[in-house]
């Protein structure tokens, strides 16, 4: 009895250390799965990050002051003429519609409605799926295994020339500076009509500037027309206001982003006297508001004070200044012909006498 009960408990500890091991490397293939799972997790939030490192800052929500203007980039003029260039992609380098439009189409980036009333609205039931608008706007496309293709040469860049654009003026009262954010970026496409009458124009859809900002620092757009060289990003072309446009709506009391009366959407090729005054207005209560600021960047250097002389001033400087210069050469010219009056004091030679001790 003894011994079956030694042999039964020896076949018990030779299963135990033969099932060991199984439950071991169960257990290290469960943590080596576990730890790649977070390893390509983590990988996926680096990656992210350099994606999402902006260059501009948040707005926050709690600001003081903070003013919602809307402004109409027009592709033609020269400040927002890289926006437009090249029309069709160029190897890696394309516009920023074409580029827009690649996001969207991939399904990068979500696209909204533009509403009748022009305001913007970033809510679920405001998207819009890019089918949808490819079949709007007629845009031909093709459809492979279940994916949306477009070609390059039907990717409607070249008629898209302008944007609306969304941005915010505000004081950050965390830091007292004052800033601007764009908001929201809107495509128009401007349509020549077959029988010759005036260009239609058609808002696409609204993209939301923070969806889209982690990837403008990976597009380029040229900063002069002079020097090819000289390029920057498309996330700093937008964080340093590089773009220009004229206000065709602002925010007041009666909405979030209503028209002034008398100041709706219009034609700037066409706009009155009394909008014109209104943009104007508008321009001139940002820039006192800004110049009121304690966070107001002071001048640089030197040299924006000496830009900033009236060319009167200028005129009563040089004046005064030759007018000194005259001055001085007369006392120089007296001086000279008193030295030489009494020129044998002064040519006499001088004699030292040196100490001598004793």
């Amino acid at each position: 009895m003894k011994r079956v009960w030694f042999f039964l408990m020896i076949s018990l500890m030779a299963a135990n250390v033969t099932a060991q091991p199984k439950v071991r490397r169960q257990q290290k293939t469960e943590t080596k799965a576990q730890t790649q799972k977070v390893t390509a997790q983590n990988q996926g939030i680096s990656q992210r990050a350099r994606l999402m490192y902006p260059t501009s800052l948040d707005m926050p929500e709690d600001v003081v002051w903070r003013r919602d203007i809307y402004r109409e980039i027009n592709l033609n003029d020269e400040a927002n003429s890289g926006l437009y260039y090249p029309v069709e992609p160029i190897d890696k380098q394309m516009n920023l519609f074409t580029y827009v439009f690649k996001l969207a189409l991939n399904g990068y980036i979500p696209i909204y409605e533009y509403r009748l009333d022009g305001n913007e609205s970033f809510s679920d039931s405001s998207k819009v799926a890019i089918k949808t608008m490819l079949d709007n706007y007629h845009i031909l496309y093709e459809t492979r295994d279940g994916k949306i293709r477009v070609e390059n040469s039907d990717i409607p860049s070249a008629e898209v020339k302008m944007y609306y654009l969304k941005e915010s003026a505000y004081y950050d009262q965390s830091n007292a500076q004052f800033r601007r954010k764009v908001i929201a970026l809107c495509p128009v496409m401007v349509r020549e009509d077959d029988f010759g009458g005036e260009a239609a124009k058609y808002p696409l859809f609204w993209v939301k500037y923070t969806d889209l900002e982690p990837y403008l620092s990976r597009q380029s757009v040229q900063a002069s027309d002079l020097n090819n060289a000289a390029t920057m990003t498309l996330e700093d072309y937008f964080t340093l206001n590089q773009y220009q446009g004229k206000i065709y709506k602002a925010g007041n009391r009666m909405t979030q982003a209503q028209q002034r009366p008398q100041f709706g959407e219009f034609d700037m090729t066409n706009a009155d006297d009394a909008s014109k005054k209104e943009q104007a207005k508008i321009e001139k209560e940002l820039l006192a508001f800004e110049r009121g600021m304690f966070g107001h960047t002071p001048e640089r250097d030197s040299l924006d004070s000496i830009a900033k002389i009236q060319p009167e001033n200028e005129k009563v400087s040089k004046k005064k200044s030759s007018r000194n210069s005259r001055r001085d050469r007369t006392v120089k010219s007296k001086k000279s012909k008193g030295s030489n009056e009494g020129g044998s004091t002064s040519s006499s030679a001088r004699i030292t006498v040196r100490r001598q001790r004793h």
